[in-house]
């Protein structure tokens, strides 16, 4: 059984989390079981020292540092944008509606708030290290209705990508990220609900999403404030590894 676990790569996870009881726990405890390898920083220092050297699949991202209350969420988009390619999954202290909308909108893909379960957390890994988006049907309907105050239905723009929508296309992707059904969508357009389907798999092959979860955070991400990437110049990290034995 052990050969089998040791021929599955790891899961490289870095928590980083300003509680150092709380990071060294939920380090600690992914770390015993063996899909995956852990690593624990502290401070926004050592997170953007440890990301220049090393390479991680999932970044476990508190949204609660010192010095940084005020804009919970601009070192998580900070560091998105200075590496698109992880992962991040944003450690709330609470489901509350506006923490949920503001990760997602700074680039996080899944959302672990603290009082789940490790089951839950493995889940949520799990999800977003395949690329997915991890959220519960309550947290997409805040999506959904932040996207509809956002903006309105009609004026609801689709991102620019190298494969243009057609104007249809643009059509019925704005009502699928505001949440209507198939059914909804083809008695509103007058078309079928099997068309509706043909529609949207070419939609989420052009936007490259896989879901209307992802979809809705496509669109919601217009108005997200960009952010320059970060340039590293810090002082050496003293490094807290778990699992690599």
């Amino acid at each position: 059984m052990s050969s089998v676990f040791a021929a599955i790569p790891k899961i490289r996870v870095l928590v980083a989390d300003s509680a150092d009881m709380s990071c060294d726990f939920l380090a600690g405890t992914l770390a015993r079981d063996r899909r995956y390898e852990t690593m624990a920083v502290t401070t926004p220092m050592e997170l953007a020292e440890i990301l220049g050297q090393e390479v991680f699949h999932v970044l476990l991202i508190s949204v609660r540092f010192e010095g940084m209350m005020s804009r919970p969420f601009a070192l998580l988009q900070e560091v998105k944008n200075a590496y698109p390619e992880i992962n991040i999954i944003a450690l709330l202290d609470s489901k509350d509606r506006s923490q949920v909308v503001e990760a997602f909108r700074a680039g996080a893909q899944g959302v672990f708030c603290r009082d789940e379960s490790f089951q839950t957390l493995c889940k949520c890994i799990a999800c977003v290290h395949a690329g997915q988006t991890w959220a519960t049907s309550e947290q997409v309907l805040y999506l959904i209705e932040s996207l509809s105050e956002q903006a309105p239905m009609q004026e609801t723009v689709v991102p620019p990508t190298p494969r243009t929508l057609s104007p249809r296309e643009e059509e019925i992707a704005r009502l699928a990220a505001h949440g209507l059904s198939n059914r909804q969508i083809s008695e509103q357009l007058d078309l079928s609900e099997h068309t509706v389907k043909n529609y949207l798999f070419r939609i989420f092959e052009k936007l490259g999403v896989s879901t209307r979860v992802e979809l809705t955070l496509h669109a919601l991400k217009l108005g997200a404030p960009h952010r320059p990437k970060v340039r590293f110049a810090l002082p050496p990290l003293k490094e807290k590894w778990y699992g690599t034995s």
